[in-house]
């Protein structure tokens, strides 16, 4: 029985549904990670007067995948994407994509996100007014740097990694077309699928080593060699791997070994929660190569289980496929300016929680129902495409045969997943 997440069939592009669920189930992780990072002791811009390391170790076991999966998926529409378009056509649309997001992003999203941490952390004067100018300055008045992007750091990096490998995408598609299915082959063999499992870990292993311990993750773009390292990485196994039927095959039997796995590791990960701090170096080594290979694992097996049980369209998917990009870009300003308040306010640890979340699933929800997607002014601010123009009541919809109408059928069926990314 074939794959039901092939990504091509007789040379046709298949409609990757389960990646397309995937980046959303990954968002929405990453909407509840950042709510958690209100309430542990990890540093993050507030920290509610709850704050604990409660949730640390489930908040552990997520934090090595959840950025490498999207940065995978985002490989693969690059590629579908590409191939459609050309290399030229396709940048400049990623351009015009993704800079209005960052850009409105740092100077209207983000900028109440850092007026309240400077009010948490240092204490600046309650001058909102101020402050925004301030933050527009180009003389540098508070202890960060401003304008800043904060969580929009994913889509600078997303654009950037596309730009600079454009010049060379069709050199890697073609290495890709050449080269592909001798490799899958070569992963393919032996039993249980542990050379995928295994083989695709070391060049991390590697950056772990070498780059890891110079040059500590700031997201600041122009000094994050070892992040660039491991998200470029894998944001080209996505675009490697994305026509590759045999890769798609290799996953699907590599799940169940994949699975077991990622929770074995996972099970002794929570055992020796806390064990960085004060372990030995050959210890704090064991555990790096331990993350690698579990966050690996788990993005196969994810893989894996979504092409199995996930890649089916539906109305959900088709509303939340347009939603999530906004939700992104909102829900951390979100987080903060809801949970500001809540500060020292005597609210119960469970019950501030709740109108945290809450809050911040219906503040996105709310924002971009009745304001971003029915606004032609806000959409491209916020990554949509422009809504779609509706003839008159008086004009049909379309003239056309019953045979186009079936053409047009297949193509919307067989449409690349996730062009936006």
């Amino acid at each position: 029985m074939s794959n039901p997440a092939t990504t091509a069939t007789a040379g046709r592009s298949v409609r990757r549904h389960d990646l397309d669920w995937l980046r959303i189930i990954a968002f929405g992780l990453l909407i509840l990670y950042h709510i958690g990072m209100f309430y542990v002791t990890w540093d993050w811009h507030i920290k509610s007067s709850h704050a604990s390391g409660l949730v640390e170790p489930l908040m552990s076991l997520v934090n090595p995948w959840r950025l490498a999966l999207l940065f995978f998926i985002s490989g693969v529409a690059v590629r579908f994407a590409s191939d459609r378009q050309g290399a030229g056509r396709f940048a400049g649309r990623r351009i015009l994509r993704l800079l209005p997001p960052i850009v409105f992003g740092m100077l209207v999203i983000v900028p109440p996100q850092t007026y309240l941490e400077l009010r948490f952390k240092w204490g600046i004067a309650p001058d909102p007014w101020q402050f925004y100018r301030n933050y527009l300055s180009v003389e540098q008045v508070y202890p960060m740097i401003t304008p800043t992007w904060n969580h929009l750091w994913y889509v600078v990096y997303l654009l950037a990694y596309t730009l600079v490998l454009m010049p060379i995408l069709p050199r890697l598609r073609s290495l890709a077309e050449a080269a592909g299915p001798a490799v899958c082959g070569w992963l393919a063999r032996g039993r249980l699928g542990w050379r995928l499992l295994v083989l695709p870990v070391l060049p991390f292993l590697a950056y772990e080593a070498i780059l890891a311990p110079r040059f500590p993750t700031t997201h600041a773009l122009v000094d994050d060699w070892a992040a660039h390292a491991d998200f470029l990485t894998i944001f080209l196994y996505g675009y490697l791997a994305a026509r590759e039927d045999r890769f798609w095959r290799l996953v699907a039997r590599a799940t169940p070994t994949a699975v077991l796995l990622a929770v074995a590791i996972a099970v002794v990960s929570m055992g020796l929660s806390g064990a960085d701090s004060h372990a030995e170096p050959g210890m704090k080594t064991a555990l790096a190569t331990l993350r690698i290979v579990y966050a690996w694992s788990v993005i196969v097996a994810l893989l894996g289980l979504a092409g199995r049980f996930l890649n089916r369209p539906g109305p959900a998917l088709s509303y939340l496929n347009e939603a999530v990009f906004p939700y992104y870009i909102l829900h951390q300003t979100v987080i903060i300016v809801v949970a500001y308040p809540l500060i020292g306010a005597g609210v119960p640890a469970a019950a501030e929680a709740l109108v945290v979340t809450v809050a911040t699933v219906f503040g996105c929800v709310v924002l971009h129902e009745y304001a971003i997607r029915r606004s032609a002014v806000l959409r491209p601010l916020f990554g949509l495409k422009p809504r779609p123009k509706v003839p008159p009541a008086s004009e049909p919809v379309c003239r056309q045969s019953a045979g186009s109408s079936r053409v047009d059928e297949r193509r919307a069926k067989t449409l690349p997943t996730g062009e936006e990314w």
